[in-house]
């Protein structure tokens, strides 16, 4: 469903959200997308455990934790930081995870570093047996293919597909599936240009680039601006953005519409990608901090 955004943007410029955070209400956005030919796959191959990685409080590791629970997989998390082994009921997405019956394996910050490695993944199955492995974040050729579904005939209109960018796999499904006259922009969660490397690894056309300047510090770090323009733009059009990637993007975007970055009577998509569940975890970091807290129901 597209949502378009009454605000009053100069130059004719018009701005739609994609609602893709109203697929499903736990594994929202592009984890529904990455998940769903993975878990076909999963059991085409006969597979009845699905293993997979996250930080702490990852969108992906709750995503697959019901997507497991709801598809009859057991599921297993290994978690970054060995330090929040004993803070499970501290951590809405840990606990969530938990309550869906994922069982976790917590490792340093230093051993994870090292999960794609041949040896790692052979000490997994070691200890666990067969599994269906998942990457961090769920991207791979699988994931790809459920994320070229996400535009549809209707989105040939735009002339601007945004959205968040965190492993690189949903906006290299953006790419593909976009038409020729459209050009896809990406807003990435992390600091760097390494993942122009990853995206082209599945993209197929250069219809695309990465705005790095929509950070706000890097993967998970917010500031007062940005928790305020997450506010104002729930009051103001009722729909709730997380802290960590689509809330990012719409502020870049809107940012970017006043410094006359779009052309005049640019039709602009963005894409929700989800992500909702980590409110509730970025919410009880902030109220630590004694901050402004993001109002969401």
């Amino acid at each position: 469903m597209n949502q378009k955004i009454t605000y009053n943007f100069p130059n004719g410029i018009t701005l739609e959200i994609k609602r893709e955070d109203l697929l499903h209400p736990f594994i929202s956005g592009n984890k529904f997308r990455k998940m769903k030919y993975n878990l076909l796959q999963a059991k085409t191959e006969n597979q009845g455990v699905l293993l997979t990685f996250g930080g702490a409080y990852s969108n992906h590791i709750a995503a697959v934790a019901y997507a497991g629970k709801e598809q009859g997989f057991k599921t297993i998390g290994i978690i970054r930081g060995d330090e929040l082994r004993d803070k499970i009921a501290e951590n809405p997405t840990l606990k969530f995870a938990q309550e869906c019956g994922m069982e976790f394996e917590f490792v340093t910050r230093e051993a994870y570093r090292f999960k794609t490695e041949p040896d790692f993944i052979t000490k997994l199955e070691e200890k666990f047996g067969s599994f269906y492995l998942v990457p961090e974040g769920g991207t791979n050729e699988y994931a790809i293919k459920g994320c070229e579904e996400i535009l549809t005939d209707e989105d040939a209109q735009f002339d601007y597909v945004c959205l968040a960018v965190g492993t690189g796999g949903t906006i290299s499904g953006i790419i593909n599936s976009a038409l020729p006259h459209q050009k896809v922009l990406g807003f990435p969660a992390l600091k760097g240009d390494f993942l122009k490397d990853e995206i082209r690894k599945f993209a197929r056309s250069e219809n695309w680039d990465l705005i790095t300047d929509y950070h706000f510090g890097g993967y998970g770090k917010v500031n007062e601006e940005l928790i305020q323009f997450i506010n104002q733009f729930y009051k103001q059009t009722e729909v709730p953005l997380d802290p960590v990637y689509t809330g990012k993007m719409v502020f870049g975007v809107i940012d970017l519409i006043q410094k006359n970055f779009f052309p005049a009577n640019a039709k602009i998509l963005l894409i929700h990608t989800g992500g909702l569940q980590g409110i509730s975890g970025m919410n009880t970091l902030l109220k630590k901090k004694n901050s402004t807290l993001i109002q969401f129901q």
